[in-house]
């Protein structure tokens, strides 16, 4: 199979995978108790303000109805209009993707060097000390969740030490305005990706370490740090690069607990509230954003995958 021919395949497969995942948002929320009229209807709703508000906001009509409008008007590039605040979907998540876009990208440019780093050094004190240390820090890291890590970053650092901010409450869209707001947050993210990547790297640093062709560059009087960086290394991260997508894909829901924990203003909290307030336009954009990055990330993964090795590509 060619490889344009193969990405196409995987792209249609990536368009049915989100009109599935968008289906399913609906269906989910649709089944949940009360709606965004009930919301709006306030702490003592009346019934017949509620029937009205539902015929406001279009709450009456079928669900299948409802969601047919919604599907025609994203062939236009028109999500819809929140309930509850009335503003355009495309506007409320420009407004929150910001946070998260900057927390996500700020992750994965610390993520790449100090997962390689870790795992480098691991492998070259292979069964010694300090290997040992960072093999057993990694395990235990790993098995705590984002969500229970940030809580406990935040009692140790914000609230018994006082060395860093709790909370993003009262900075803004711009995170980078307050770097200090950003300590507890990217420490709550990188930990569980550091940990897996940093053990790829390290496996494939020792066989790449082993192998003939680093054993023959050594035994021509090449620098132990050129061999290791330019010979090993490369072969070292291949594993990793796969990993490194997965990864990517699992930010997307590590951000919507840890914005949650540190009320950042991004597109996790704006879910959070969302759900709440029964308000199905911005779920059903939020989940179309998290589904199309998914499918992105994991169809560039594919394709890259696909041209190193056709073979095993084409006959998956």
């Amino acid at each position: 199979m060619s490889l344009p021919r193969y990405a196409g395949r995987r792209l249609l497969l990536g368009l049915a995978q989100i009109l599935a995942v968008a289906t399913l948002v609906f269906a989910l929320t649709e089944a949940l108790p009360g709606d965004a009229a009930v919301v709006l209807a306030g702490d003592t709703p009346d019934p017949e303000r509620i029937e009205q508000i539902r015929r406001e906001l279009g709450l009456d009509r079928p669900a299948p109805a409802r969601y047919a409008d919604w599907l025609l008007g994203l062939l236009h590039g028109d999500l819809g209009s929140s309930l509850t605040a009335g503003r355009p979907v495309t506007g409320f998540l420009a407004d929150a993707g910001g946070p998260t876009v900057q927390l996500a990208a700020i992750t994965l440019l610390l993520l790449v060097p100090l997962a390689v780093a870790v795992g480098v050094v691991a492998a070259i004190r292979e069964g010694r000390l300090l290997d040992r240390v960072l093999t057993s820090v990694g395990i235990g890291l790993y098995s705590v969740p984002e969500f229970a890590l940030a809580v406990m970053l935040v009692a140790l650092f914000a609230l018994r030490l006082g060395w860093l901010p709790p909370t993003a409450v009262g900075v803004g869209p711009n995170l980078l305005a307050q770097p200090a707001v950003l300590v507890l947050p990217l420490l709550a993210l990188l930990a569980r990706p550091i940990c897996s990547i940093s053990r790829l790297v390290r496996a494939g640093m020792i066989d790449a370490l082993r192998s003939d062709y680093v054993r023959h560059a050594l035994r021509l009087g090449l620098p132990v740090r050129r061999v290791r960086l330019a010979h090993a290394l490369p072969n070292a991260v291949a594993p990793a690069v796969q990993q490194l997508a997965r990864t990517t894909d699992w930010l997307l829901g590590g951000v919507i607990a840890v914005e949650a924990v540190f009320v950042i203003p991004g597109l996790g909290t704006s879910l959070i509230s969302a759900v709440s307030a029964r308000d199905i336009p911005v779920i059903q954009g939020l989940a179309l954003v998290f589904a199309a990055t998914t499918v992105s990330v994991n169809l560039v993964a594919d394709v890259v995958a696909f041209r190193l090795a056709p073979r095993a590509g084409g006959a998956a």
